[in-house]
């Protein structure tokens, strides 16, 4: 009862209090996030013993335009809620043959409404905080980890002063214990949230440093620890989260700040090339 007090609080915009059988609907939807998240509202209406009217109702009451739109915000609340086992749960009605199709659409998805929704004006911020920064922080831990080292990868080549923190000390608050003013975190972490980076993301604000949040939607925990937030959609299909959107976003960002040190990064590049050739890191097709 009390996961579908808080759920409901979070869904209710508008804090109106709700006739009986909207109430049966917030109830079922916190106690059955993980099949409420696919009905459809005369499913959802059958479940409850109310009518297909009474659930688009309650979504009116919660201050939604209808159904479809509670039910994203369903979506993003509850993400961080599903289990791996309910997550592979999702998949039990794809077909493998779908599978390649129906994975790369949803990716496509992701990326096409990140593209619609991401702030250009915060993107814009976020680009200068970086630039301006006395170092840079990149975390992001479990799943989004390997964003964070191709994050690290790049930003490396472009700036002098990055930190990876990655957890390697056995306490991840030791990699950041000197961050502070003129210092900038990006915290990257998708449902499952990661409670570390949520905590590193604090401390550093407590330190006056500069926090980028990197994650799928502003329900998320990271939003409201960040200074400047960046969301991706990362809807999934499954247990595999989708990294497509985030990655394309870390792409931009990597892209523009290169650009606005393009003639230092240009002498960078002739110098490791060179090492590059003399050392045979890459394979010369021309010798083979």
């Amino acid at each position: 009862m009390q996961e579908a007090q808080e759920l409901l609080e979070r869904l209710n915009l508008r804090g109106k209090p709700l006739s009986k059988g909207q109430r049966r609907i917030a109830e079922y939807i916190a106690q059955h996030y993980d099949r409420a998240v696919l009905m459809t509202a005369t499913q959802l209406g059958r479940e409850c013993g109310v009518s297909e009217s009474t659930v688009v109702r309650f979504a009116s009451a919660l201050g939604y335009e209808g159904y479809p739109e509670l039910l994203e915000m369903l979506r993003s609340l509850v993400r961080q809620r599903l289990t791996s086992e309910q997550r592979f749960a999702l998949l039990s009605g794809t077909d493998r043959r779908d599978v390649l199709r129906t994975v790369l659409k949803n990716d496509m998805q992701n990326i096409r409404k990140t593209v619609e929704e991401l702030s250009q004006e915060d993107f814009d911020h976020a680009v200068d905080c970086m630039r301006g920064a006395n170092r840079l922080y990149v975390m992001g831990l479990r799943s989004s980890a390997p964003l964070a080292q191709f994050m690290y990868h790049y930003l490396h080549q472009i700036f002098d002063e990055v930190t990876l923190v990655q957890d390697t000390s056995g306490d991840v608050f030791e990699e950041i214990v000197r961050i502070g003013s003129g210092d900038v975190l990006i915290g990257i972490s998708y449902p499952r949230y990661s409670t570390r980076t949520l905590e590193c993301m604090r401390f550093a604000r407590e330190n006056g440093a500069q926090v980028i949040g990197m994650t799928d939607g502003e329900m998320s925990p990271l939003h409201e620890a960040s200074d400047i937030c960046l969301c991706a959609h990362t809807d999934m299909t499954g247990f595999v989260d989708s990294l497509a959107a985030p990655l394309s976003l870390v792409n931009a960002l990597i892209v523009s700040l290169g650009l606005s040190r393009s003639g230092e990064l240009s002498q960078h590049f002739k110098r490791l090339e060179g090492i590059w050739n003399a050392h045979s890191v890459y394979i010369d097709k021309a010798n083979e």
